[in-house]
Protein backbone atom coordinates (compact mmCIF):
# COMPACT_ATOMS: atom_id res chain seq x y z
CA UNK A 1 0.00 0.00 0.00
CA UNK A 2 0.96 3.23 -1.00
CA UNK A 3 0.38 6.54 0.49
CA UNK A 4 -1.97 8.55 -1.52
CA UNK A 5 -0.05 11.57 -2.19
CA UNK A 6 3.03 9.57 -3.32
CA UNK A 7 0.06 8.04 -6.05
CA UNK A 8 -0.92 10.85 -7.11
CA UNK A 9 2.97 11.93 -7.91
CA UNK A 10 2.82 8.62 -9.80
CA UNK A 11 -0.32 9.16 -11.90
CA UNK A 12 1.26 12.41 -12.88
CA UNK A 13 4.33 11.23 -14.06
CA UNK A 14 2.27 8.80 -15.90
CA UNK A 15 3.10 5.25 -13.62
CA UNK A 16 0.16 3.77 -14.36
CA UNK A 17 -0.52 4.81 -17.77
CA UNK A 18 0.07 1.41 -19.29
CA UNK A 19 -2.47 -0.34 -16.84
CA UNK A 20 -4.86 2.41 -17.80
CA UNK A 21 -4.33 1.45 -21.22
CA UNK A 22 -5.56 -2.11 -20.78
CA UNK A 23 -8.18 -1.46 -18.93
CA UNK A 24 -9.49 1.75 -20.76
CA UNK A 25 -9.36 2.87 -24.78
CA UNK A 26 -6.02 4.53 -25.32
CA UNK A 27 -7.92 8.06 -26.47
CA UNK A 28 -9.36 8.45 -22.71
CA UNK A 29 -5.54 7.64 -20.59
CA UNK A 30 -5.65 11.75 -19.78
CA UNK A 31 -9.30 11.23 -18.73
CA UNK A 32 -8.83 8.78 -16.61
CA UNK A 33 -5.50 10.58 -14.54
CA UNK A 34 -7.58 13.03 -14.14
CA UNK A 35 -10.68 10.76 -13.26
CA UNK A 36 -8.16 8.56 -10.52
CA UNK A 37 -6.50 11.75 -9.20
CA UNK A 38 -9.98 13.40 -8.36
CA UNK A 39 -10.60 9.98 -6.38
CA UNK A 40 -7.78 10.13 -4.32
CA UNK A 41 -8.48 13.87 -3.63
CA UNK A 42 -12.04 12.67 -2.75
CA UNK A 43 -10.64 9.75 -0.44
CA UNK A 44 -7.94 12.15 1.46
CA UNK A 45 -10.49 14.99 1.84
CA UNK A 46 -12.69 12.33 3.42
CA UNK A 47 -10.82 9.80 5.59
CA UNK A 48 -6.85 11.46 5.73
CA UNK A 49 -3.70 11.10 3.95
CA UNK A 50 -3.59 7.11 4.33
CA UNK A 51 -1.45 4.10 3.08
CA UNK A 52 -4.40 2.99 0.74
CA UNK A 53 -5.22 0.59 -2.18
CA UNK A 54 -6.81 1.20 -5.44
CA UNK A 55 -9.62 -1.35 -7.37
CA UNK A 56 -11.33 -1.40 -10.16
CA UNK A 57 -14.65 -3.79 -11.12
CA UNK A 58 -15.96 -2.92 -14.31
CA UNK A 59 -19.36 -3.04 -15.43
CA UNK A 60 -21.18 -5.73 -17.83
CA UNK A 61 -22.83 -6.33 -20.99
CA UNK A 62 -25.32 -9.45 -21.30
CA UNK A 63 -24.53 -10.67 -24.92
CA UNK A 64 -26.73 -14.09 -25.70
CA UNK A 65 -28.91 -15.90 -23.18
CA UNK A 66 -31.38 -13.49 -22.67
CA UNK A 67 -33.72 -14.85 -19.30
CA UNK A 68 -32.13 -18.46 -19.92
CA UNK A 69 -29.50 -18.30 -16.22
CA UNK A 70 -32.48 -18.39 -14.75
CA UNK A 71 -33.57 -21.66 -16.02
CA UNK A 72 -30.01 -23.24 -15.72
CA UNK A 73 -28.95 -22.61 -19.18
CA UNK A 74 -25.85 -20.52 -21.22
CA UNK A 75 -24.96 -17.31 -21.21
CA UNK A 76 -22.35 -15.13 -22.94
CA UNK A 77 -21.84 -11.75 -21.20
CA UNK A 78 -19.11 -9.46 -21.43
CA UNK A 79 -17.06 -7.04 -19.12
CA UNK A 80 -16.75 -3.03 -20.33
CA UNK A 81 -14.90 -0.39 -20.04
CA UNK A 82 -17.24 1.76 -17.58
CA UNK A 83 -16.67 0.75 -14.29
CA UNK A 84 -16.82 1.47 -10.60
CA UNK A 85 -13.25 2.61 -9.06
CA UNK A 86 -12.32 2.79 -5.09
CA UNK A 87 -9.34 3.83 -3.09
CA UNK A 88 -9.48 2.08 0.35
CA UNK A 89 -7.32 1.62 3.30
CA UNK A 90 -7.51 -0.25 6.72
CA UNK A 91 -8.33 1.71 9.56
CA UNK A 92 -7.95 -0.10 12.21
CA UNK A 93 -11.04 -0.27 13.77
CA UNK A 94 -14.02 -3.36 13.56
CA UNK A 95 -16.23 -0.73 11.71
CA UNK A 96 -15.92 -0.17 7.70
CA UNK A 97 -16.83 2.71 6.18
CA UNK A 98 -17.34 3.43 2.39
CA UNK A 99 -18.22 6.55 0.91
CA UNK A 100 -19.90 6.34 -2.25
CA UNK A 101 -19.46 9.73 -4.48
CA UNK A 102 -23.16 11.18 -3.92
CA UNK A 103 -24.49 8.56 -1.56
CA UNK A 104 -24.53 8.75 2.45
CA UNK A 105 -21.66 7.26 4.23
CA UNK A 106 -22.06 3.30 4.63
CA UNK A 107 -20.83 2.05 8.30
CA UNK A 108 -20.76 -1.52 8.92
CA UNK A 109 -20.07 -2.77 12.47
CA UNK A 110 -18.36 -6.06 12.07
CA UNK A 111 -19.44 -7.66 15.53
CA UNK A 112 -22.94 -7.34 13.70
CA UNK A 113 -23.03 -9.19 10.26
CA UNK A 114 -26.28 -10.48 10.61
CA UNK A 115 -29.02 -9.99 7.99
CA UNK A 116 -30.92 -6.75 8.73
CA UNK A 117 -34.70 -6.43 7.47
CA UNK A 118 -34.12 -3.05 7.35
CA UNK A 119 -30.88 -2.61 4.75
CA UNK A 120 -32.68 -4.62 2.46
CA UNK A 121 -32.20 -3.13 -1.04
CA UNK A 122 -29.59 -0.80 0.15
CA UNK A 123 -25.60 -0.55 -0.65
CA UNK A 124 -25.14 -1.62 3.05
CA UNK A 125 -26.58 -4.33 2.62
CA UNK A 126 -24.19 -5.61 0.30
CA UNK A 127 -21.05 -4.75 2.45
CA UNK A 128 -22.50 -6.23 5.44
CA UNK A 129 -23.35 -9.40 3.41
CA UNK A 130 -20.00 -9.46 2.01
CA UNK A 131 -17.58 -9.45 5.42
CA UNK A 132 -20.27 -12.21 6.51
CA UNK A 133 -19.38 -14.58 3.35
CA UNK A 134 -15.42 -13.65 3.90
CA UNK A 135 -15.79 -14.51 7.40
CA UNK A 136 -17.85 -17.72 6.67
CA UNK A 137 -14.81 -18.80 4.70
CA UNK A 138 -11.89 -18.23 6.57
CA UNK A 139 -10.91 -14.67 6.40
CA UNK A 140 -10.67 -12.35 9.11
CA UNK A 141 -12.67 -8.98 8.63
CA UNK A 142 -11.51 -6.04 9.08
CA UNK A 143 -12.46 -2.78 9.41
CA UNK A 144 -11.65 -0.26 6.20
CA UNK A 145 -12.41 3.17 4.85
CA UNK A 146 -13.25 3.38 1.16
CA UNK A 147 -14.27 5.82 -1.33
CA UNK A 148 -15.55 4.65 -4.81
CA UNK A 149 -16.94 6.34 -7.97
CA UNK A 150 -18.68 5.04 -10.63
CA UNK A 151 -19.56 5.69 -14.34
CA UNK A 152 -20.88 2.20 -15.00
CA UNK A 153 -24.65 3.80 -16.58
CA UNK A 154 -27.50 2.99 -13.70
CA UNK A 155 -30.48 1.19 -15.03
CA UNK A 156 -29.14 0.73 -18.30
CA UNK A 157 -28.87 -2.72 -17.81
CA UNK A 158 -24.83 -3.05 -17.26
CA UNK A 159 -25.50 -4.14 -13.55
CA UNK A 160 -23.83 -1.13 -11.52
CA UNK A 161 -25.10 -3.71 -8.70
CA UNK A 162 -22.36 -6.22 -9.84
CA UNK A 163 -19.66 -3.78 -10.47
CA UNK A 164 -19.86 -2.54 -6.92
CA UNK A 165 -19.94 -5.99 -5.01
CA UNK A 166 -16.77 -7.25 -7.09
CA UNK A 167 -15.03 -4.14 -6.16
CA UNK A 168 -15.55 -4.68 -2.45
CA UNK A 169 -14.91 -8.05 -2.60
CA UNK A 170 -11.58 -7.20 -4.07
CA UNK A 171 -11.15 -4.65 -1.85
CA UNK A 172 -11.47 -7.28 1.22
CA UNK A 173 -9.59 -9.79 -0.24
CA UNK A 174 -6.62 -7.56 -0.55
CA UNK A 175 -7.02 -6.37 2.98
CA UNK A 176 -8.54 -9.08 4.76
CA UNK A 177 -5.34 -11.08 2.91
CA UNK A 178 -7.95 -13.65 1.68
CA UNK A 179 -6.57 -16.33 -1.11
CA UNK A 180 -9.55 -16.28 -3.32
CA UNK A 181 -10.57 -16.34 -7.04
CA UNK A 182 -12.27 -14.25 -9.17
CA UNK A 183 -15.19 -16.66 -9.25
CA UNK A 184 -15.07 -16.41 -5.44
CA UNK A 185 -15.59 -13.00 -5.59
CA UNK A 186 -18.88 -13.35 -7.52
CA UNK A 187 -20.03 -16.14 -5.79
CA UNK A 188 -19.62 -13.84 -2.33
CA UNK A 189 -21.31 -10.66 -4.47
CA UNK A 190 -24.52 -13.53 -5.45
CA UNK A 191 -24.90 -14.25 -1.85
CA UNK A 192 -24.74 -11.01 -0.83
CA UNK A 193 -27.23 -9.83 -3.26
CA UNK A 194 -29.38 -13.15 -2.46
CA UNK A 195 -29.49 -13.04 1.05
CA UNK A 196 -28.65 -9.53 2.37
CA UNK A 197 -30.13 -7.26 -0.30
CA UNK A 198 -33.14 -9.72 -0.68
CA UNK A 199 -32.47 -9.71 -4.70
CA UNK A 200 -32.86 -13.49 -6.16
CA UNK A 201 -30.50 -12.97 -8.82
CA UNK A 202 -28.19 -14.99 -10.70
CA UNK A 203 -24.71 -15.20 -11.04
CA UNK A 204 -23.90 -13.93 -14.64
CA UNK A 205 -23.79 -10.44 -13.84
CA UNK A 206 -21.30 -10.96 -11.37
CA UNK A 207 -19.09 -13.39 -12.97
CA UNK A 208 -19.07 -10.91 -15.84
CA UNK A 209 -17.24 -8.68 -13.75
CA UNK A 210 -15.11 -10.59 -12.06
CA UNK A 211 -13.73 -12.55 -14.65
CA UNK A 212 -13.48 -9.82 -17.43
CA UNK A 213 -13.10 -10.28 -21.51
CA UNK A 214 -16.22 -12.75 -22.88
CA UNK A 215 -17.51 -15.27 -20.79
CA UNK A 216 -19.65 -17.97 -21.39
CA UNK A 217 -21.10 -19.26 -18.88
CA UNK A 218 -23.32 -22.94 -18.03
CA UNK A 219 -25.81 -22.70 -15.42
CA UNK A 220 -26.98 -26.63 -15.40
CA UNK A 221 -25.15 -26.61 -12.02
CA UNK A 222 -25.62 -23.13 -10.58
CA UNK A 223 -23.52 -23.51 -7.37
CA UNK A 224 -20.64 -25.06 -9.71
CA UNK A 225 -21.01 -23.18 -12.63
CA UNK A 226 -19.03 -24.08 -16.08
CA UNK A 227 -17.06 -20.88 -16.54
CA UNK A 228 -15.42 -20.73 -20.12
CA UNK A 229 -13.45 -17.42 -20.97
CA UNK A 230 -12.86 -16.20 -24.29
CA UNK A 231 -10.09 -13.91 -26.21
CA UNK A 232 -11.57 -11.68 -29.09
CA UNK A 233 -10.91 -8.28 -29.87
CA UNK A 234 -14.08 -6.63 -31.69
CA UNK A 235 -12.16 -4.11 -32.98
CA UNK A 236 -9.96 -6.32 -35.09
CA UNK A 237 -12.70 -7.11 -36.69
CA UNK A 238 -14.04 -3.53 -37.04
CA UNK A 239 -16.80 -3.69 -34.99
CA UNK A 240 -17.90 -1.55 -31.85
CA UNK A 241 -20.41 -2.55 -29.36
CA UNK A 242 -23.06 0.34 -28.61
CA UNK A 243 -25.32 0.43 -25.91
CA UNK A 244 -28.83 2.64 -26.54
CA UNK A 245 -30.28 4.39 -23.72
CA UNK A 246 -33.89 5.07 -24.61
CA UNK A 247 -34.74 6.21 -20.93
CA UNK A 248 -37.63 4.20 -20.46
CA UNK A 249 -38.96 3.89 -16.68
CA UNK A 250 -38.92 0.25 -15.16
CA UNK A 251 -40.62 1.49 -12.23
CA UNK A 252 -43.86 -0.21 -12.87
CA UNK A 253 -42.57 -3.25 -15.02
CA UNK A 254 -41.62 -5.89 -11.67
CA UNK A 255 -44.85 -7.94 -12.76
CA UNK A 256 -43.66 -8.15 -16.65
CA UNK A 257 -40.15 -9.77 -15.70
CA UNK A 258 -41.24 -11.94 -12.96
CA UNK A 259 -43.97 -13.48 -15.37
CA UNK A 260 -41.02 -14.49 -17.43
CA UNK A 261 -39.69 -16.53 -15.13
CA UNK A 262 -43.17 -17.83 -13.68
CA UNK A 263 -44.19 -18.77 -17.19
CA UNK A 264 -41.31 -20.57 -18.22
CA UNK A 265 -41.41 -22.52 -14.88
CA UNK A 266 -45.10 -23.66 -15.77
CA UNK A 267 -43.60 -24.95 -18.49
CA UNK A 268 -41.04 -26.82 -16.81
CA UNK A 269 -43.65 -28.23 -13.98
CA UNK A 270 -46.16 -29.64 -16.40
CA UNK A 271 -43.32 -31.55 -18.28
CA UNK A 272 -42.32 -33.02 -14.74
CA UNK A 273 -39.18 -30.60 -13.68
CA UNK A 274 -38.54 -27.88 -12.19
CA UNK A 275 -36.15 -25.69 -14.90
CA UNK A 276 -36.11 -25.70 -18.63
CA UNK A 277 -33.10 -27.14 -18.93
CA UNK A 278 -33.73 -30.65 -17.45
CA UNK A 279 -37.05 -30.72 -19.82
CA UNK A 280 -35.83 -32.82 -23.19
CA UNK A 281 -36.35 -30.34 -26.12
CA UNK A 282 -37.99 -33.39 -28.35
CA UNK A 283 -40.46 -33.99 -25.78
CA UNK A 284 -41.23 -30.58 -25.12
CA UNK A 285 -42.25 -30.06 -28.86
CA UNK A 286 -43.73 -33.47 -29.07
CA UNK A 287 -45.84 -31.76 -26.50
CA UNK A 288 -46.72 -28.84 -27.54
CA UNK A 289 -50.21 -28.46 -28.20
CA UNK A 290 -50.97 -29.67 -24.42
CA UNK A 291 -48.23 -26.89 -22.95
CA UNK A 292 -50.51 -24.75 -24.87
CA UNK A 293 -53.71 -25.32 -23.27
CA UNK A 294 -52.02 -25.58 -19.96
CA UNK A 295 -50.14 -22.57 -19.80
CA UNK A 296 -50.76 -20.35 -22.38
CA UNK A 297 -49.29 -19.51 -25.97
CA UNK A 298 -47.10 -16.90 -24.69
CA UNK A 299 -45.49 -19.03 -21.68
CA UNK A 300 -44.98 -21.91 -24.97
CA UNK A 301 -43.47 -19.17 -26.64
CA UNK A 302 -40.91 -18.18 -23.95
CA UNK A 303 -39.95 -21.93 -23.34
CA UNK A 304 -39.45 -21.66 -27.25
CA UNK A 305 -36.83 -18.76 -26.64
CA UNK A 306 -35.39 -20.53 -23.70
CA UNK A 307 -34.70 -23.45 -26.15
CA UNK A 308 -33.02 -21.18 -28.84
CA UNK A 309 -31.44 -18.45 -26.85
CA UNK A 310 -29.57 -21.45 -24.81
CA UNK A 311 -28.01 -23.46 -27.90
CA UNK A 312 -27.62 -19.76 -29.68
CA UNK A 313 -25.35 -18.29 -26.98
CA UNK A 314 -22.95 -21.23 -26.75
CA UNK A 315 -22.69 -21.24 -30.62
CA UNK A 316 -21.74 -17.34 -29.95
CA UNK A 317 -19.54 -18.12 -27.85
CA UNK A 318 -17.52 -20.78 -30.34
CA UNK A 319 -17.71 -18.41 -33.42
CA UNK A 320 -16.22 -15.62 -31.09
CA UNK A 321 -13.32 -17.92 -30.33
CA UNK A 322 -13.01 -19.34 -33.60
CA UNK A 323 -13.07 -15.69 -35.32
CA UNK A 324 -16.03 -16.25 -37.21
CA UNK A 325 -17.59 -12.77 -36.74
CA UNK A 326 -20.23 -13.42 -39.68
CA UNK A 327 -21.47 -16.15 -37.40
CA UNK A 328 -21.58 -14.32 -34.53
CA UNK A 329 -23.07 -11.16 -36.05
CA UNK A 330 -25.97 -13.50 -37.55
CA UNK A 331 -26.34 -15.16 -34.30
CA UNK A 332 -27.50 -11.68 -32.42
CA UNK A 333 -29.81 -11.18 -34.86
CA UNK A 334 -31.34 -14.35 -34.55
CA UNK A 335 -31.14 -14.10 -30.65
CA UNK A 336 -32.56 -10.57 -30.85
CA UNK A 337 -35.60 -11.42 -32.74
CA UNK A 338 -36.55 -13.98 -30.68
CA UNK A 339 -36.53 -11.72 -28.00
CA UNK A 340 -38.66 -9.47 -29.55
CA UNK A 341 -41.33 -12.60 -30.99
CA UNK A 342 -40.94 -15.13 -28.49
CA UNK A 343 -39.74 -13.96 -25.25
CA UNK A 344 -41.73 -10.83 -26.01
CA UNK A 345 -39.68 -8.80 -23.55
CA UNK A 346 -39.28 -5.92 -25.86
CA UNK A 347 -41.94 -3.71 -24.72
CA UNK A 348 -44.87 -3.94 -22.12
CA UNK A 349 -48.58 -4.39 -22.97
CA UNK A 350 -49.18 -2.40 -19.69
CA UNK A 351 -47.61 0.50 -20.73
CA UNK A 352 -48.39 0.84 -24.45
CA UNK A 353 -47.41 4.45 -24.67
CA UNK A 354 -43.71 3.38 -23.93
CA UNK A 355 -42.19 1.72 -27.22
CA UNK A 356 -38.81 2.99 -27.27
CA UNK A 357 -37.06 0.27 -27.44
CA UNK A 358 -38.82 -0.69 -30.29
CA UNK A 359 -37.91 2.19 -32.10
CA UNK A 360 -34.29 1.95 -31.27
CA UNK A 361 -34.54 -1.77 -32.55
CA UNK A 362 -36.48 -0.49 -35.66
CA UNK A 363 -33.80 2.40 -36.52
CA UNK A 364 -30.69 -0.05 -35.92
CA UNK A 365 -32.61 -2.13 -38.66
CA UNK A 366 -32.52 0.51 -40.80
CA UNK A 367 -29.00 1.62 -40.69
CA UNK A 368 -27.09 -1.66 -40.08
CA UNK A 369 -29.61 -3.88 -42.59
CA UNK A 370 -26.82 -6.81 -43.41
CA UNK A 371 -23.96 -4.51 -41.95
CA UNK A 372 -24.12 -5.50 -37.98
CA UNK A 373 -26.16 -6.72 -35.36
CA UNK A 374 -28.90 -5.37 -33.11
CA UNK A 375 -30.75 -6.54 -29.88
CA UNK A 376 -32.75 -5.77 -26.62
CA UNK A 377 -30.58 -5.65 -23.76
CA UNK A 378 -31.02 -7.20 -20.90
CA UNK A 379 -34.34 -7.78 -18.94
CA UNK A 380 -36.21 -5.81 -21.51
CA UNK A 381 -39.44 -4.24 -21.91
CA UNK A 382 -37.65 -0.33 -21.44
CA UNK A 383 -34.19 0.54 -21.15
CA UNK A 384 -31.61 -0.28 -23.00
CA UNK A 385 -30.73 -1.88 -26.65
CA UNK A 386 -27.33 -3.39 -27.82
CA UNK A 387 -25.73 -3.12 -31.33
CA UNK A 388 -22.59 -4.10 -32.92
CA UNK A 389 -21.62 -1.40 -35.45
CA UNK A 390 -19.22 -1.69 -38.35
CA UNK A 391 -17.04 0.97 -37.76
CA UNK A 392 -18.28 3.13 -41.60
CA UNK A 393 -21.11 3.23 -39.92
CA UNK A 394 -20.64 3.91 -36.13
CA UNK A 395 -20.58 8.08 -36.65
CA UNK A 396 -24.25 7.91 -38.43
CA UNK A 397 -25.38 5.23 -35.93
CA UNK A 398 -24.39 7.37 -32.70
CA UNK A 399 -25.51 10.21 -34.10
CA UNK A 400 -29.26 8.89 -35.29
CA UNK A 401 -29.90 7.32 -32.13
CA UNK A 402 -29.03 10.35 -29.82
CA UNK A 403 -31.15 12.67 -31.94
CA UNK A 404 -34.04 10.38 -31.49
CA UNK A 405 -33.57 9.77 -27.71
CA UNK A 406 -31.19 12.52 -26.80
CA UNK A 407 -27.66 13.83 -27.12
CA UNK A 408 -26.12 11.36 -24.30
CA UNK A 409 -28.48 8.04 -25.32
CA UNK A 410 -25.72 6.02 -27.17
CA UNK A 411 -22.84 4.93 -25.63
CA UNK A 412 -19.64 3.17 -27.74
CA UNK A 413 -18.12 0.56 -25.35
CA UNK A 414 -15.00 -1.37 -25.47
CA UNK A 415 -14.78 -5.01 -24.22
CA UNK A 416 -12.72 -4.77 -21.37
CA UNK A 417 -10.30 -7.98 -21.05
CA UNK A 418 -9.90 -7.87 -17.26
CA UNK A 419 -12.55 -8.23 -14.65
CA UNK A 420 -12.23 -6.68 -10.97
CA UNK A 421 -8.90 -5.86 -9.77
CA UNK A 422 -6.30 -4.35 -7.55
CA UNK A 423 -4.45 -1.95 -9.69
CA UNK A 424 -0.33 -0.71 -9.23
CA UNK A 425 1.91 1.19 -11.18
CA UNK A 426 3.23 -0.27 -14.01
CA UNK A 427 6.72 -1.10 -12.65
CA UNK A 428 5.05 -2.68 -9.86
CA UNK A 429 2.80 -5.27 -12.25
CA UNK A 430 0.08 -2.97 -12.72
CA UNK A 431 -2.67 -5.21 -12.52
CA UNK A 432 -3.80 -8.35 -9.84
Amino acid sequence: MIKCNKIRSYIESGRYDNTFSVLYPLSEIKICRKRYLELLDAFENKFGNMSVIIVSAPGRTEIGGNHTDHQHGNVLAAAIDLDIVCVAALNGTNVIQIQSEGHPLDEIDLKDLFVRESEKGTSAALIRGMAKWFSDHGSEPKGFNAYTASNVLVGSGLSSSAAFEVAVGNIMASLFGSQVTAVDIAIAGQYAENFYLGKPSGLMDQMASSIGGFVQIDFREPKKPIIRPITCNLSDYGYHLCIVDTKGSHANLTDDYAEITKEMRMVANYMGKDYLRDVDEADFYDKLHSIRIHAGDRAALRAIHFYRDDKLAVDSANALESGNIEKFISNIIRSGRSSLTCLQNVFSVKEPDQQGLTLALDLSETLLVGKGAWRVHGGGFAGTIQAFVPDEFLEEFYDRQNALFGSDSCHILSIRPVGGCEIKTDIDGGIY
